[in-house]
Formats: structure tokens, sequence, C-alpha cells
């Protein structure tokens, strides 16, 4: 079997267990007898040919690791095209016709503009704390993202018992509800706000109604960065205008979220993806994104992923309806 080079890169923001998914990408390459390399800051690590040598000992100890060992960027050059042809340049003067990225939805769509474009065989690998990519059940850093938050909220839990407070606790979200509902599921939110649903405010003013004794009690809602409300601090204000005797507090969780050690599930579901990712492009695929659908993998093409939205309808909203009572 001949040498051929995999690259392998991270883009757009960083998620706990990239450094999983780089170190099995790696090691699997080696394992079918390819080189690796490594792209710098992505898409403008290949722009600017910000290349370097991977080997085993290059991905030791890393599993446990959040960020990333290749670092990251959002590159606005990528998106012309005089600068995706030096990429491409510079991929045929080092002898790459490989690439495996790790991307969120606006990184696959350029991997699959890469792939169009260029004699470039590329596969994508999922991630974003969101989870609202299409063609899998979930994306790298996600279970991190709400273990995350669902201990930080808890945390919030015994100061607002203490104090008989109102927390607003807002997690990232940008179009997503996702770490939202599972976050506020888990720890028993009283109130969950979700751009998915305009009726959710709705449910909260009842729920507020509905509990009009507050002695040795707390009350926790769970806000959506994302969401049309604008935020914690807006409903904060909204709920203290209609409700002007409650002590109410917000908490950003922010980035927070999306660093430290990734959790076991994430951790598994990198390396299965990035094995997968390294088997399946040597097995002729291309444009494509790996995905774990009911615990199988599975391929997408890259041209038909989408941004997923949460169901409204879903069965953990029902739960919220009932176990806020």
């Amino acid at each position: 079997m001949s040498k051929k080079t995999i690259a392998v890169m991270t883009s757009g923001g960083d998620v706990s267990g990239l450094n999983a998914a780089i170190r099995a990408i790696v090691r699997t390459a080696i394992y079918y007898n390819r080189t690796v390399i490594g792209v710098e800051k992505g898409y403008d690590g290949l722009i600017d040919a910000d290349f370097r040598s991977l080997n085993s000992g290059s991905v030791s100890h890393i599993i446990s690791r959040g960020g990333t060992l290749l670092q990251s960027s959002r590159s606005e050059r990528f998106r012309e095209k005089k600068y995706r042809d030096i990429a491409y340049q510079n991929l045929k003067d080092h002898d790459i016709k490989y690439i495996i990225l790790i991307g969120g939805d606006g990184s696959l769509k350029g991997a699959s503009i890469m792939s169009q474009e260029s004699d470039i065989n590329v596969v994508g690998i999922p991630k974003t704390i969101d989870n609202d990519i299409s063609g899998t059940d979930f994306a790298i850093g996600f279970d991190t993202a709400v273990n995350v938050a669902m201990e930080a909220i808890d945390r919030i839990r015994d100061t607002a018992m203490s104090h008989n407070r109102l927390f607003f606790i807002e997690v990232m979200g940008r179009n997503a509800g996702y770490i939202a509902l599972e976050a506020g599921i888990a720890v028993g939110a009283e109130g969950i706000i979700i751009p998915e649903t305009n009726r959710d405010l709705e449910l909260l003013y009842k729920t507020i109604d509905h509990k009009k004794d507050w002695k040795n009690s707390s009350f926790i809602v769970i806000v959506a960065e994302g969401d049309e409300t604008g935020g914690a601090y807006k409903l904060q204000k909204l709920i203290h205008e209609r409700y002007p005797e409650l002590y109410t507090g917000v908490t950003i969780l922010g980035h927070i979220q999306r660093g430290g050690s990734p959790t076991c599930a994430d951790r598994t579901l990198a390396t299965r993806l990035g094995v997968a990712a390294v088997e399946k492009l040597l097995q002729g695929e291309k444009n494509v994104m790996i995905g774990k659908v009911h615990d199988e993998i599975v391929c997408t093409p890259l041209d038909k992923i989408h941004n997923r939205r949460l169901d409204v309808d879903n069965e953990m909203l029902k739960l919220l309806k009932i176990l806020s009572k």
C-alpha cells in the first residue's frame, strides 16, 4: 500500500472532544500506513500553508483535553475564490489529496465547496455544542456542554433556594434550544425559553402564577441565548414588570460551556467518528459527513447537511409542562 497523506483540521468554534477526534484520526491513518499532516488554524491554515506533521506521539495524552491541538478559526478569506485557489495549490504542493475536517454547519459547507471545486477528497465530522447539524443524532461537544451547564445550574439552585430567588440562567444556543431543553429537564427547571417556540413565555407566566407560595422555594428559568425575547436580561425585565414582588437574578454561563475536559460520551463519539472518517475516506467516500444515527455510523452528502431545528412538539417539552406544576 502506497503512502498517501491525510490532512486533518478543525474549523469554527472550539468544543470539548476535538482532541479526541484528532487522536483517533491520526492513529487510524497510521494504522492504515498513511502519513498525517495537521492544518493549523482551520481554513486560514490552508491558505497560509500552516502545516505540520503528526505522529502517534503528537496525539498522546490529549484525549482528555479541551480545545483543539491544531487551533481553529473562522476564515473570512476562504469565502473568496482567489484564496480558495491558493489553498488548493498549497495542498497540491504538499501532495495532499485527502482532508478530514471537523467543523460545524458553516465549516462543513466550506468543505463541500472545496470538494466540488478541486480534486481533494473531503470527509467531514460534525462538532457543535448547539447540536443543530442534520445527519447525526449528536455532534461532538454537545454532551459536554450540557453537562457543564447542568452542574453550574445545580450550584445556582443552591443559592436560589437559600434566598428564595428566581434565577434566569442563559445558556448557549444561537438558533437552537437543545442545550436549554436538555439541561433544563436535567436540573428540574421551572421554565425553559427556547427559540423554536413562541409559546414558552406564556407557559412561564402560567407556572409563576401557579406557584404563589415562595417560602422555602426557588425558581430556575433556563434561557437559550438566541430566543426571541432577547436573552436572560431582557426576560428578567419582562418578569420584573409583571411580577415586581419577585427577587430575581441573572447568570450568563457563556464560554464555560465550550471548554474543559470532554465527557465520556463526547470522547467515545469523537473516537468512533474519527476512526470511521479515515476508513470511509480510504474506501473512496468523498464530499460526505460522518455521523451517528441510532448508534450506527452513517454517511450524508455534505450538500445535504443543514441546520436542524428542535421539534417544538418534542416529548421533552411535554415533560416540562408536567413537571413544572
